[in-house]
């Protein structure tokens, strides 16, 4: 009996140092976590689509080079998609997931302004680092220093279309129609109206009209519209609702512009409102047709991937996640602590300046927006998202 406990004792030695000795990289592994909050399912299963597939061709570009040098030493990627159902409480869940299970490095995403200000709380409240390439609320960034945004800000947005409507049309009375109850329309659709009146006076908002999510009959508000006189209608909302609402209007009666702001930004919307939205202008983060450089090379290769072209969130999803891999590669060097490391990544990001994204060149501010041009976008009479003229902060 002896004997054999002690063979088994010599046995299990042997095993531990042949474990150290073949296995060294399987304890001394490094490997960063990002997370992805985005939308799979729910309103805009779009939105997540195009930002999971920008994602993975990000991570295949990582994983072909072997990882990310960061310090002089390399780290593998993992990625860890997780579906907000495009809902605001469903949003923070998977943010503390994936800050307190998964031990993520940094989160990209959520994408809409409604779940990317709750969500940014619970980041900055834990410290971990954010990145929403979408979201143009003001909110989501204010007074939280660990959360960043890939894109321009309502407050920027607004201005710019009241700006382009005026030099383009000449129009003094305008119209808006949005969604009261979600963060994004409601935010843009205030700042256009106060840019609006500031260029023409108290009252040249003839009519301010809202409904709420869901809604899916809008007869008795553009009925006011109409009634109003406005030259044009302000329509800030996303995908699946521009085209019930323009195709809508028309069936009223509607027959002046409707100009819509980034939200328009998926092939979808064009897609499901067909001919009905051909010629209408909106605001957006860069032009699919007629791309160079860069973000041709993004296109072309998403598309051949795919089978379509990508839209804003997908290419301004690009933007953020080499944002991250631009401030891990600048950062100096990780520690292996996750809460320091958190906070190193932060301030790399914070540091970054002239970046060159695929949707235009960014530097941060201190509150954690890009400074970077906003791009008018026409439906030209074959559907495609064609490139009008740029507007700079």
């Amino acid at each position: 009996m002896k004997k054999g406990f002690v063979a088994l004792g010599l046995v299990a030695a042997m095993v531990v140092l042949l474990l150290g000795v073949v296995c060294p990289s399987v304890s001394s592994a490094r490997t960063i976590a990002i997370g992805m909050n985005i939308p799979l399912t729910g309103d805009i299963p779009k939105v997540g689509e195009g930002s999971k597939y920008a994602g993975l061709m990000w991570l295949e570009d990582i994983q072909r080079a072997g990882g990310i040098k960061i310090g002089g030493k390399t780290y593998k990627v993992e990625l860890i998609i997780e579906d907000n159902e495009s809902k605001a409480e469903s949003a923070v869940s998977v943010a503390t997931k994936l800050i307190t299970q998964d031990d993520v490095l940094a989160i990209v995403g959520p994408q809409a302004s409604k779940q990317a200000v709750p969500a940014g709380e619970v980041c900055n409240n834990y410290k971990t680092p954010m990145i929403s390439p979408w979201s143009t609320n003001p909110a989501t960034t204010k007074d939280r220093p660990y959360v960043f945004r890939g894109c321009f800000l309502d407050s920027f947005q607004g201005p710019v279309v009241a700006k382009f409507v005026t030099q383009e049309y000449g129009f003094t009375k305008a119209a808006v129609l949005f969604d009261v109850a979600s963060d994004y329309p409601k935010g843009l659709a205030e700042f256009f109206k106060k840019a609006w009146e500031k260029l023409h006076g108290p009252g040249s908002v003839v009519a301010y009209e809202s409904f709420t999510t869901k809604d899916t009959d809008f007869s008795s508000q553009l009925t006011k519209i109409i009634k109003s006189k406005a030259q044009f209608l302000f329509l800030p909302q996303y995908y699946n609702e521009v085209p019930l609402i323009v195709q809508q209007a028309h069936a009223l009666g509607w027959d002046k512009p409707i100009v819509g702001s980034d939200s328009w930004g998926s092939p979808e919307t064009v897609k499901l409102c067909g001919k009905a939205c051909f010629g209408y202008f909106f605001c957006t983060h860069y032009a699919a047709a007629g791309a160079k450089g860069s973000t041709k090379v993004f296109i072309d290769r998403y598309k051949k991937k795919y089978g379509y072209v990508p839209d804003d969130v997908a290419a301004l999803t690009w933007d953020s996640l080499h944002i991250i891999q631009r401030a891990l590669e600048t950062c100096g060097g990780l520690t292996g602590n996750i809460k320091k490391d958190r906070k190193i990544l932060r301030d790399a990001i914070a540091k970054i300046k002239n970046f060159e994204g695929i949707t235009g060149k960014m530097t941060f501010t201190e509150d954690g927006d890009p400074i970077k041009c906003a791009v008018i976008v026409k439906i030209s009479d074959k559907g495609e998202y064609t490139f009008y003229k740029s507007v700079c902060p």
